[in-house]
């Protein structure tokens, strides 16, 4: 869990890098005068609706059918709780919590803090996830600081797809690409499952743990960032490797992860009440 920001060092030097911009999609030109079919369309991604933890970043989000009443969320990782990591196997439901977040509008000023009321959920067993209840509703967000929730996508992610992580703590932005998805993820005592890949160019830092991963043609959070393989070793903290269905391990130095929010979907109902019980909702339980 290299991704939160305690620990991680060089990260202040890799910060004085100018993060690349995506150039905008334009209809390529044949020799014939022609226009090549243009690439997808892609949504303007920026900082709005994402924030700052003290450790690391996180985003406020929302599920397709979250109503503007509802109270607000705050996603971001198990391994960020203040309470320290989750054990392996541990699932954290309905804990009290008053943690405070930086919200910051799209150019990266902070513009609100918001304060949460308890963790809802958070592991770190099959995934890495924190989801925070606040104080505060989506349509309070909007209506006082003009900043919307980013939505979760509520389907699989796609191989190929082009995708930004968004970093609340260090207002960075990191281009790539999904490069594929590992079976089993291991690192130390824990496990994950189904994780993204990213091809090479999100060469995440300490601090950007909980960064929304967002899908550019679409603007929806696809995965949450989590990891990376700082040293070569094999399966150690901060050195994940992969595992495939018939237990060959892979290490992939300097290769980052993250982990697939769709499953968080199925589970959060009416009011943001994260319901594990709910039909489809298949995230570890206590």
């Amino acid at each position: 869990m290299k991704k939160s920001f305690v620990g991680a060092l060089g990260a202040v030097s890799a910060l004085l890098l100018a993060a690349a911009g995506a150039a905008p999609a334009v209809a390529a030109q044949t020799s014939g005068g022609k226009a090549a079919p243009a690439r997808p369309a892609t949504k303007a991604v920026t900082f709005a609706g994402t924030v700052a933890l003290s450790n690391c970043s996180g985003s406020v989000v929302r599920t397709p059918s979250s109503q503007p009443s509802d109270p607000a969320l705050v996603l971001s990782n198990g391994h960020c709780l203040e309470t320290g990591f989750p054990g392996a196997g541990e699932v954290i439901t309905d804990q009290p919590s008053s943690r405070s977040f930086s919200l910051l509008n799209a150019s990266g000023s902070k513009v609100a803090t918001l304060r949460a009321t308890k963790v809802s959920y958070a592991t770190m067993t099959d995934t890495d996830i924190s989801i925070y209840q606040l104080n505060t509703s989506y349509a309070k967000i909007q209506s006082s600081y003009g900043i919307s929730a980013l939505t979760l996508n509520d389907t699989h992610p796609v191989q190929g797809t082009a995708i930004k992580v968004v970093s609340g703590y260090w207002k960075r932005t990191y281009s790539c690409n999904v490069d594929g998805f590992v079976y089993r993820l291991k690192e130390g005592d824990w496990t994950w499952k189904d994780s993204v890949r990213y091809t090479s160019s999100c060469n995440t830092i300490g601090g950007t743990s909980g960064s929304p991963v967002i899908d550019t043609a679409t603007g929806k959070v696809v995965a949450v960032n989590n990891t990376g393989n700082e040293d070569g070793e094999r399966c150690t903290e901060n050195n994940p490797c992969e595992v495939d269905e018939n237990g060959n391990v892979t290490v992939r130095q300097g290769i980052n992860y993250a982990e697939e929010t769709y499953l968080i979907v199925p589970c959060i109902g009416a009011g943001s009440v994260i319901d594990l019980s709910r039909a489809g909702c298949a995230l570890p339980k206590p």
